[in-house]
């Protein structure tokens, strides 16, 4: 029976890249995909792209191609990814010139384009927002992006068309991992019981390291071996929809029944009815079995029809956060602290500071002291205050962090570390369109 091997080279925007290397180079794998985008990702592209119109995309994008790009194309490995994020454009291009550069000739990349729905903004105005039961038009902020999860259609469109890489933008992340098979194996797209069982092992994969050990570990309690050479999963899948879950032998970190369980039920809300583009997965009758050291056997599931709609991830403008930290240590850390946080209290209202919501925090153990003074019953020796505020206005939020700075000279004795800091954060909103409303183009360059 004919298997597919599909790899997980990262789970998120930021992931190290040598379990990528070491999954093309060993893993004896036919695709490696990347998934990097989470929820406001593509809304802190899209600001890049606005001060940039050649970036937008993924910002190791560039380094983890020219780390395996040239390996993939010797063992004829594809390469599936999002990390286009709000400019697949830009970034195939990118890649293209590094496929130049290291003269990898035939190559071709895909660019699947579709999912900005930002243009189309005003038509939406009146839907309901899922997180508030509001309609759009009252959300708070300005809206800067836009975007549908969308499904395989675009992939498994360049797949048909020999593409070696294909970069995406927002893409649902089962589908990532969906694509190749439906391509390899001829799936019917409307056989949605077969569906389900692709998108359950995606969902398994999606995360990366969190299914070999990464997010497990809990000393004493869940140990996994060396987690410092976490190896990242591969998926030996056959055509009925049946996975084996392992890694490259000798890697760090485990496949094993309670590593699986732990991702199989990672952000799932209704075990029953898991809503994806490309079907509606059913994980209720999933079987899973160790079969041999780091190898689960994943089973059974089912899947039901697809949706009408596609859900869209809005970023929006949403407020400042001010941030300010300062440490205290030695006898009477805590009091000190406490009378540091008062000060700080004070003063704002003093200043009337406008502030939609504060934290103040006592953090601290062995950072100033690493230990050499023991904590006297049960006594920290060192605290660290931490003042966090959420601001409409990015002045205010300045003047949180300048006041904890400030306590150098005017708060209590022996601060000092003091830091601040500043962010503008981008929210995320979700509405529902008709999928009608999506456009998908695959656009390619050859090297």
């Amino acid at each position: 029976m004919k298997t597919v091997r599909i790899g997980t080279g990262a789970g998120y925007a930021g992931d190290r890249i040598e379990p990528a290397v070491e999954l093309v180079e060993k893993g004896n794998i036919d695709y490696i995909i990347f998934e990097c985008l989470a929820e406001r990702t593509i809304a802190i592209a899209l600001q890049q792209k606005l001060q940039n119109p050649e970036k937008g995309y993924n910002e190791l994008l560039e380094q983890r191609m020219r780390k395996i790009l040239h390996l993939c194309h010797e063992k004829d490995v594809k390469i599936i990814t999002n990390m286009g994020a709000a400019n697949p454009l830009a970034a195939a291009k990118l890649i293209k010139q590094i496929g130049e550069e290291k003269k990898l000739n035939n190559l071709k990349i895909a660019a699947v384009l579709g999912d900005d729905v930002l243009d189309n903004i005003q038509k939406y105005m009146d839907y309901k927002v899922l997180e508030t039961g509001e309609d759009l038009k009252e959300l708070k902020g300005e809206i800067i992006s836009a975007n549908a999860y969308l499904g395989i259609d675009g992939i498994v469109e360049a797949l048909e068309n020999d593409a070696d890489v294909i970069i995406t933008g927002r893409v649902a992340d089962p589908a990532l991992f969906l694509a190749p098979l439906v391509y390899e194996f001829g799936w019917d797209a409307e056989d949605y019981e077969t569906i389900g069982k692709g998108i359950i092992i995606g969902h398994l994969l999606e995360c990366g390291g969190q299914v070999t050990g990464g997010y497990y570990p809990d000393p004493g309690y869940k140990d996994v071996e060396r987690p410092w050479e976490l190896g990242f999963p591969i998926a030996e899948v056959n055509e009925k929809g049946e996975a084996i879950i392992t890694k490259v032998e000798g890697s760090g970190g485990e496949v094993s029944l309670r590593t699986c369980k732990e991702q199989f039920l990672y952000e799932i809300h209704d075990p029953s009815q898991y809503l994806t583009p490309d079907g509606v997965a059913d994980f209720t009758g999933v079987q899973l079995e160790q079969t041999a050291k780091d190898k689960v056997l994943v089973k059974g599931g089912s899947g039901t029809k697809k949706p009408d709609t596609l859900k869209v991830s809005l970023g929006y403008k949403d407020c400042f956060i001010g941030v300010g930290e300062i440490s205290y240590g030695g006898s009477g850390a805590i009091e000190r602290a406490e009378l540091a946080a008062e000060i700080v209290r004070k003063r704002l209202e003093l200043l009337e500071v406008p502030i939609d919501e504060i934290r103040y925090d006592l953090i601290g153990v062995n950072s100033l002291y690493k230990g050499t003074i023991d904590i006297c019953d049960g006594i920290p020796n060192e605290v660290r205050l931490r003042v966090s505020a959420r601001t409409s206005k990015r002045e205010d939020a300045v003047k949180v962090g300048n006041e904890v700075e400030a306590l150098y000279t005017n708060g209590p004795a022996g601060g000092g570390g003091a830091e601040k800091s500043i962010k503008e954060i981008i929210s995320v909103a979700s509405i529902f369109i008709s999928r009608d409303d999506v456009d998908i183009k695959v656009v390619y360059e050859e090297v």
